[in-house]
């Protein structure tokens, strides 16, 4: 069992680095400049403020971390030391136990985060060509039914 809880504000330092390492592994189609700016906006305005449910090694350090609004996963983002070890599937699980549908945005040259949410059974409902911020990292619009089919706890 991988023990999930809430962020606390001292957990910030901690996420970013989370954040960029996993970015660094898996978003190999950003340039320097362009993590820098979103390590900006992730650093500054995004983790300072969300309410994110954590995944914590067993010395309560994140190893995960997952954030929302509403229905729709923000952000997931696991340490690529952890990888492969259920960390991202347990936070889906933990946030599909809202009894609600899921949707989650994922870049289209992200291969790795497309094919783990269609292991978990998501299926793609839509495409932009801008990402949020307007720039030209194209996002493929994903969901996962309330019912969980295909999903993260195998039912």
């Amino acid at each position: 069992m991988i023990p999930i809880r809430s962020s606390r504000p001292d957990d910030a330092p901690a996420l970013f680095a989370v954040w960029l390492a996993a970015v660094r592994s898996t978003h190999d189609f950003l340039s320097e400049e362009d993590i820098g700016f979103y390590a900006d906006l992730v650093r500054d305005q995004y983790l300072p403020s969300a309410a994110l449910m954590v995944a914590v090694d067993g010395d309560d350090r994140p190893v995960g971390f997952l954030g929302m609004s509403g229905c729709r996963i923000d952000t997931l983002f696991v340490d690529p030391a952890w990888h492969g070890q259920g960390i991202g599937r347990a936070l889906v699980a933990y946030a599909l136990d809202s009894g609600q549908g899921l949707t989650v945005d994922v870049n289209e040259q992200n291969s790795a985060a497309r094919a783990f949410y269609r292991r978990l059974g998501f299926r793609e409902i839509g495409r932009s060509a801008l990402d949020d911020s307007g720039r030209p990292f194209p996002l493929l619009h994903l969901a996962l039914d309330s019912s969980g089919q295909g999903g993260p706890t195998g039912a």
